[in-house]
């Protein structure tokens, strides 16, 4: 099927691949920010965006990284100049990533002026001790300040990134910590467990015994987190992720698509674009390293600044490899990915997406679950149970086939 008789792409990734320092625990592909590199990326990415924009009406739109914010007014209006042209403006969830030391509030209008309605702010702690840890470049009063800036430009949809289980954290700095974020009442909150991927300081750091994990504590914070959230109106609908409810308004976003009467139900201010992900949702991934999946192909964009600026300088996309899984096994990943969801998945909708029934093609792995009591098996609905979720990656895998 033609890109011109095949209906557009509505959802959209663009990878940011600087930051002003890497954070000890990061993994994923970012490089130290320079005037001259920083400039040729945003040169290619408009390249990029021209290049895929007769396939795309985005519904959702998020920049991630890196840090989105470090780019300078000057790149930014190139770049949302270019989307305007293309006509890739609208989006009714326009999500930027931001770090509290770097964003600005020329920034913020700017964004605001061309349609961005929502912030990530990582945050990840309100503890002075653990940011220098984590080897981040703000402080506790920036992120106050850059959250009270960022509602000053008008945003009404301000999601705050925290981080739990970090080493030396305790259950006290936790509360802490929670405490100042719920205090600031945000629309959403995601909230990640430290893991310590391999290739980064926190890892080596683990390695060389400077430190240990104490999986008790991690429970603990885990639980004192779905506590303090529910007591103050969010409501989990994914492992890490909270929407405050916003009592006598709607609980459904108009103009967002759904994927199902289930997901219609989800919280007003539920990422819409990561649902996208969770559900097996096709999206277009820009930038370096981005993956993307379009039709059945899954792509990854080359994870080299310097060689995705040159194959774009050249004309061309720059895709490292580009693959079309076979039928059960992009099926397992769906069931993966969307059992990280509270709602876990309706039967008749996996059908739906993937072809396949999901009793059918995993019987022993549903069987082994539930007898575990880390999911229940409905007579509509398979969904892990509260327990079942806190170890979502050892259920997942055995669905990935």
């Amino acid at each position: 099927m033609s890109i011109e008789t095949a209906a557009p792409t509505r959802s959209l990734y663009v990878h940011v691949p600087f930051c002003a320092h890497k954070c000890e625990y990061c993994a994923f592909y970012s490089e130290p920010s320079r005037g001259e590199t920083i400039q040729r990326y945003v040169d290619a990415l408009v390249r990029e965006i021209e290049l895929v924009a007769p396939d795309l009406k985005p519904e959702t739109v998020f920049f991630g990284g890196g840090t989105p914010s470090l780019l300078s007014m000057r790149q930014w209006e190139k770049i949302l100049d270019t989307m305007a042209q293309a006509g890739l403006l609208g989006a009714a969830e326009w999500t930027i990533e931001c770090n509290p030391a770097t964003v600005s509030e020329d920034k913020a209008r700017l964004w605001r002026s061309f349609g961005v309605n929502r912030v990530s702010m990582g945050v990840q702690s309100f503890d002075e001790s653990l940011l220098e840890k984590l080897g981040r470049v703000h402080t506790r009063e920036m992120a106050f300040k850059s959250y009270a800036l960022l509602r000053h430009a008008g945003f009404e949809n301000v999601n705050l990134d925290l981080m739990f289980a970090i080493p030396g954290q305790t259950l006290e700095m936790w509360r802490s910590t929670l405490d100042q974020a719920l205090a600031l009442r945000s629309e959403h909150l995601s909230s990640y467990e430290v893991i310590y991927e391999e290739d980064t300081p926190l890892y080596h750091q683990l390695q060389a015994g400077q430190f240990s994990v104490d999986e008790d504590l991690a429970s603990t914070l885990y639980d004192e987190l779905l506590a303090r959230t529910a007591a103050a109106g969010f409501v989990q609908y994914e492992i890490a992720n909270f929407a405050r409810v916003v009592p006598g308004r709607p609980e459904v976003e108009p103009g967002l698509q759904t994927h199902s009467d289930a997901d219609a139900t989800l919280p007003l201010r539920a990422c819409r674009h990561n649902v996208n992900y969770w559900r097996g949702g096709s999206f277009y991934g820009l930038g370096p390293s981005a993956a993307g999946y379009v039709r059945g192909v899954r792509t990854k964009n080359w994870s080299n600044t310097g060689l995705y600026c040159e194959r774009l300088e050249a004309g061309k996309r720059a895709i490292e490899s580009a693959e079309e899984l076979p039928p059960l096994r992009r099926a397992g990943e769906i069931a993966a990915f969307g059992l990280r969801m509270n709602a876990g998945w309706p039967l008749r909708q996996f059908q739906q997406t993937t072809g396949f029934d999901l009793r059918q093609e995993w019987t022993g792995e549903i069987g082994q679950l539930v007898a575990r009591k880390w999911a229940q098996l409905d007579s509509d609905r398979f969904h892990l149970t509260p327990q079942g979720l806190r170890f979502a990656d050892a259920a997942a895998e055995l669905f990935l086939r």
